[in-house]
């Protein structure tokens, strides 16, 4: 017989798979983005709770860029890319092709290079989502939040959400051709409760 912990295992190994797909595909448009290569490494995919999304956010320092899409179709909530300040500047200088600078304050292209990176990467893992559960999933357009963590992720608090216990979080750590540094990173999936059912439903054993 199974165990729960058996079932919770299995779980997580089929969202690490649809993860690295989603990595993948990523990969590969910001690759053809930036004219190098991009690899995209999905160490770890893990639940939290919607409560202590504000402290898992924190590890990337005390100021962080957020992007956030809202998740509508089949399943609905919200896709977050996290980024903290030193790293989203890395990944700014990447896409525009220029030579890397210190942090600084990240302008209108910088803003815009961000919610493109956003729009890509969430787009990714929520196709290799949708084509693993046979469901529609469709990206709204991109909201970029920059300042400190806690204003931040306050800034995209969303009441729908904030009784669920059900918080997919992938680590995500971008490497470019020719630099030793990745830029580390976290993808949320954060859906409605009304849509945590099908999810853990889709994710099971045959």
């Amino acid at each position: 017989m199974t165990s729960p912990n058996d079932i919770d295992t299995l779980r997580r190994d089929g969202l690490r798979e649809v993860a690295t797909i989603g990595a993948g595909h990523a990969a590969t448009a910001l690759s053809q983005l930036t004219n190098r290569r991009i690899m995209i490494s999905v160490p770890h995919v893990h639940r939290v709770r919607y409560g202590e999304v504000p402290q898992m956010v924190s590890a990337f320092g005390d100021h962080v860029a957020v992007v956030a899409m809202r998740i509508l179709g089949d399943l609905t909530g919200r896709a977050l890319l996290t980024f903290g300040e030193y790293d989203a500047t890395r990944l700014c200088d990447l896409i525009l092709r220029r030579p890397a600078g210190p942090p600084r304050a990240l302008g209108e292209l910088e803003q815009s290079g961000l919610k493109e990176v956003g729009n890509i990467v969430c787009s990714a893992y929520l196709t290799a989502l949708s084509n693993f559960m046979g469901m529609m999933l469709l990206p709204s357009v991109p909201a970029l939040t920059i300042g400190p963590t806690a204003q931040a992720i306050a800034s995209m608090a969303d009441p729908l959400e904030e009784a669920s216990d059900l918080v997919f979080c992938v680590d995500t750590a971008f490497r470019a051709e020719g630099t030793e540094n990745p830029l580390t990173g976290a993808f949320l999936l954060m859906p409605d409760q009304a849509s945590v059912r099908a999810i853990l439903e889709a994710i099971r054993i045959d």
